[in-house]
């Protein structure tokens, strides 16, 4: 979100800019993994998601289930902060250079795409029945949702607060699908948020207000 043109009228600095994550894809696979799996992780972790998954058809074993609980805090850390860092548009650039050396290409797929689950634990865990169903649904969802006017965005509607934010370094917005509150700063320049503190104006304000950088 910027502004393009001097604009006197326009309360939006035409300096600042603010993207939105809406909805990380590997911190999606993530969330649905813990609540498909039942996992109980510990740490400071987000609430459930807004849109409850069935459970996973495949049983872990107690091997699985110890190892999975494990792995999941410290590999959510890696996926949220790499999430909240400034898209790398210089190695999207040299990946569409058809003469890339093949390695030097997944080193910068990794470097674009960041950690995911499936790095850890492969691709068939997503192959489940509950995945294919809650991920359908999210596209429904998206695909059936009326478009928002712009003014009615939420960081147009609380722009009081986003402005004092951007000017301590808020450059990048990282929003979960989860229902509750949940607001954690990741590193000097983004802030992690739910939906529901989004679309509410007054958690939404509080959230901003409490941003400063690590």
């Amino acid at each position: 979100m910027w502004s393009t043109h001097p604009d006197p009228g326009n309360p939006w600095p035409r300096d600042m800019v603010i993207s939105i994550e809406d909805r990380p894809h590997a911190a999606d696979e993530m969330l649905w993994v813990r609540e498909a799996y039942g996992l109980d992780v510990a740490g400071d972790v987000p609430p459930p998601l807004t849109d409850t998954p069935a459970p996973a058809a495949h049983e872990l074993t107690e091997a699985e289930r110890s190892r999975w609980t494990t792995v999941w805090p410290l590999l959510w850390i890696r996926i949220i902060e790499h999430a909240g860092r400034p898209t790398d548009h210089g190695a999207m650039e040299r990946l569409m250079d058809r003469d890339l050396p093949t390695e030097q290409r997944k080193t910068l797929l990794s470097q674009v795409m960041g950690p995911s689950w499936r790095d850890e634990f492969g691709d068939a865990v997503f192959e489940d029945p509950s995945y294919r169903e809650w991920q359908e649904r999210s596209f429904e969802a998206g695909r059936s949702a009326a478009p928002r006017p712009l003014d009615e965005q939420p960081e147009r509607r609380d722009l009081e607060a986003l402005v004092p934010a951007w000017r301590r370094g808020l450059e990048r917005i990282v929003v979960l699908a989860c229902r509750g509150p949940y607001v954690w700063v990741l590193g000097s320049s983004a802030l992690l948020v739910t939906t529901e503190i989004r679309e509410d104006s007054r958690a939404y304000r509080a959230a901003l207000a409490s941003f400063s950088p690590q």
